[in-house]
């Protein structure tokens, strides 16, 4: 792999943020690996470190609250070629602190601190904690057996649910070739088969092949990690301690794996194209997806050392040619029938949703609607319209709920609070008004013009909507309505000609009430977590403090008055908070 080592070295001495923003090669590795393979921007990278003195063996942190899950990165050995059992243990022994985060706080450097509050809230909500072992070396023989012996151990913890990942030359390679075609829809994969372990059919006018398919060439598999190969599957993986995959995983790790086969389904794959080499017994297919098969495939991969190396140990898989989208969506739906659905996974087909669905692309005949997980924008719809039903869930709980702290959690959304963010007769234009402000957030976000703090930049999923929610509170303490909340719609024509100087100054609102609440928090002597803060109901107490005070200033500054004029609204375009009990 001197190649791709070659390749992160001319990277890193090319681009002036490594040596500028790192103190060693470890350090930019990592960088470079956080960027590139878990795709975070520069701001959220230089957060996520905490390398140094006193990292406690932490290398780095993503408390992810969209993915639910707490990655905990050790990567020490850029251009090492061989490396032992130590960094296993290192990754016990920071297991093992997280048990006891107040202790561990006391000994930890002022990196890492604020990213233990966050993980430490994260273990209370049951997140699954994902270990990464990040290097370019090769593990010893050794240091194999630690780290399946860790897979086995950390594997029987149920809260949180736990695994462990080594992430080699060669997992680095797979990740970042499916890294770079992220932006597209397909996916493309070689298996490699064993000779009579196959059969090639033709059924129903469809290509198929039926295959044996050893566990070890399933943790090879793009798109698991981040779910894309289940783009078109009704849900996500459920986690380790789901019962079903409970029982995968002590079939895998147990005595008797080569029994998997027998105990299991099968796996149904689709793709657009399927090509067979009976010579080289390998399988190439195009535009592939999962449609039933998540929950082994992510439990496969969680346990993926044992996986490697169970010989004999395979699993069916039904691999079928479909380049009919309506087909696959059956095939979607029939082969996921026979298990239960939480109802979070059936909300596109809830009555409401297909209500809105339909008024807003009748409205807006060049708009659409995303309900379903994995749907794509047709080529013939407009993108600045298009509206996704997670990101509309987000803004409707930070605008009509004034509840920016649960933005970030998409459990409570389309659970606990579904009943109150999807309405049926909730009006077009105003979801076209949330679109639009929370588009032009995102685009000044990414463009670095709101001089937020960089611990709220690196928290976007969260941050961006408290934003919104700030950017409803200039409105309301405008026109002396901060009891009640607006039609999304009526600002229109404050969005038209002020948008980007009613973003920036709730943001300077926003950045007020972040430094108070850290300056508050330091002079108490508590350890002050961002992430955590972000959740908490203080937050919205000190934005709106913060707004407020803002509005009241704003006739003294430059533009202010003008600015002040056009926040102020008439009381009839205001109405009642939604109930966010």
């Amino acid at each position: 792999m001197s190649e791709l080592i070659s390749r992160i070295q001319a990277d890193i001495a090319n681009d002036p943020y490594y040596k500028d923003n790192f103190a060693n090669d470890g350090e930019r590795f990592l960088a470079w690996y956080l960027r590139n393979i878990h795709q975070r921007t520069a701001v959220e990278a230089r957060q996520d470190i905490t390398d140094g003195q006193h990292d406690k063996e932490i290398d780095a942190v993503i408390v992810d609250d969209e993915k639910r899950k707490v990655f905990i990165f050790q990567g020490k050995f850029f251009t090492a070629t061989s490396v032992d059992g130590g960094p296993i243990q290192e990754i016990l022994t920071a297991w093992s602190r997280i048990q006891d985060i107040p202790s561990l706080q006391e000994a930890a450097n002022e990196k890492l601190r604020p990213k233990l509050e966050a993980v430490a809230e994260a273990l209370k909500d049951e997140y699954e904690v994902v270990f990464e072992l990040v290097t370019t070396g090769t593990l010893t023989e050794a240091a194999h057996k630690d780290l399946e012996s860790f897979q086995n151990q950390i594997g029987d913890f149920e809260h949180p649910e736990c695994s462990i990942t080594l992430v080699d030359s060669a997992t680095i390679k797979s990740r970042w070739d499916e890294a770079l075609t992220q932006e597209l829809p397909k996916l493309k994969h070689t298996f490699n088969l064993q000779a009579g372990g196959y059969l090639f059919v033709e059924v129903g006018g469809v290509k198929t092949v039926l295959a044996a398919v050893p566990l070890s060439e399933c943790v090879k598999i793009p798109g698991i990690a981040d779910g894309r190969l289940f783009r078109k599957n009704v849900r996500q993986s459920l986690g380790l301690s789901n019962k079903v995959n409970k029982g995968l995983k002590q079939t895998i790790q147990g005595e008797t794996p080569q029994y998997f086969f027998l105990f299991h389904n099968g796996i149904t794959a689709l793709c657009e194209k399927l090509t067979i080499d009976d010579k080289k017994h390998e399988l190439v297919r195009d535009g592939m997806s999962v449609v039933n098969g998540c929950q082994s495939l992510t439990t496969i991969r969680a346990c993926s050392e044992k996986a490697k190396n169970a010989a004999n140990s395979h699993v069916l898989f039904r691999f079928y040619e479909i380049p009919q989208k309506d087909l696959a969506d059956k095939i979607s739906i029939y082969t996921n029938s026979q298990s239960a659905v939480k109802a979070r996974d059936l909300r596109s087909n809830d009555k409401r949703v297909i209500a809105l669905k339909r008024a807003y692309q009748a409205r807006f005949p060049q708009g659409y609607f995303i309900a379903k997980r994995g749907e794509q924008r047709p080529a013939d719809k407009a993108q600045d319209q298009t509206v996704d039903i997670v990101e509309l869930a987000r803004a409707l709980a930070a605008w009509h709920l004034r509840m920016p702290i649960i933005a970030g959690n998409e459990n409570r959304l389309f659970d606990k609070h579904f009943e109150q963010l999807f309405r049926a007769d909730y009006p077009p234009e105003d979801i076209d008004a949330l679109n639009r402000w929370s588009r032009k957030i995102d685009a000044l976000w990414d463009a670095s013009k709101l001089n937020l703090n960089d611990q709220l930049i690196a928290t976007p999923s969260q941050a961006k909507y408290e934003l919104l929610y700030a950017v409803q509170l200039s409105f309301c303490a405008a026109s002396k309505q901060l009891d009640k909340v607006l039609a999304p719609s009526a600002t229109m024509p404050a969005f038209a000609t002020s948008a980007d100087a009613i973003v920036a100054n709730a943001a300077v609102g926003f950045e007020n009430a972040f430094q108070s609440a850290r300056q508050e928090y330091e002079t108490s002597g508590k350890v002050f977590s961002p992430q955590n803060w972000l959740k908490s109901k203080d937050s919205l107490t000190k934005i709106q403090a913060s707004t407020s005070m803002l509005l009241n200033m704003l006739q003294n500054m430059p533009g202010g008055p003008v600015l002040k004029t056009t926040l102020a609204l008439k009381p009839e375009v205001f109405g009642l908070r939604w109930s966010s009990e």
